[in-house]
């Protein structure tokens, strides 16, 4: 089940810079030789829900959405195709970058924005979104073997530094649980909504194997 609060879960190479940048150059080098983007985090329904979450709510087209650790940037190709054009996504790892680049213009997506950019450490212009999305990156940052208690609340005044008032981030996690959620982005805002996720039985009890929610930044 989703879960562990940090306690489950200990330090990990998948929480460092040098295991992403291995990883997504391996998947840069398979996209040159197949043109196939490679993993979908949380797989494809993961992006479904998101997706679906956007339209029940009317969010304009023209909203600016951040894709928070974009890796290949699958998502917001489909963001794109699905009407969304005010596009942006961040790594810090140039090889997602890199590869981000080539998916898009494979996909002839060329108003999607691609930067380079440590989320702990965001440039100043990198400011006045209305909605963020994270698949992964938050559980990426909770394995960090140096200081990840520090990273995680850094992650937090992030996240209300580039979200407007008002804005929605929407997470998935396989590592937290919606009440553990709620605690760690207690300062600056507000659950708004529990999306469903596949369930699974175990033992007699029921669980998810991966946690999604939607945050609303506090004015």
């Amino acid at each position: 089940m989703a879960g562990g609060g940090g306690a489950a879960f200990g330090p990990s190479a998948l929480g460092t810079k040098p295991h992403w940048d291995a990883a997504y150059e391996r998947e840069l080098r398979f996209f040159q030789d197949t043109g196939d983007a490679g993993e979908i985090w949380f797989g494809e329904e993961s992006m479904v829900r998101v997706i679906r979450w956007l339209e029940k709510q009317k969010v304009p087209h023209d909203s600016p959405v951040l894709d928070i650790g974009t890796g290949n940037g699958v998502l917001l190709v489909e963001l794109a195709k699905s009407g969304y054009t005010n596009l942006t996504g961040i790594d810090y790892s140039p090889s997602a970058i890199k590869l981000s680049e080539k998916v898009r213009e494979k996909e002839g997506m060329s108003n999607i924005k691609l930067q380079v950019e440590d989320f702990l450490a965001p440039s100043a212009e990198l400011s006045g979104f209305q909605i963020c999305i994270d698949k992964g990156t938050f559980d990426a940052i909770s394995l960090n073997p140096d200081n990840a208690v520090g990273k995680r609340k850094q992650y937090v005044r992030s996240l209300r530094n580039v979200l407007k008032p008002e804005g929605f981030f929407l997470i998935t996690s396989c590592n937290w649980t919606k009440e553990e959620l709620m605690e760690e982005f207690r300062e600056g805002f507000e659950i708004l909504e529990e999306l469903p996720t596949p369930k699974f039985c175990f033992g007699g009890r029921i669980g998810n194997s991966v946690t999604a929610l939607v945050f609303q930044r506090k004015e």
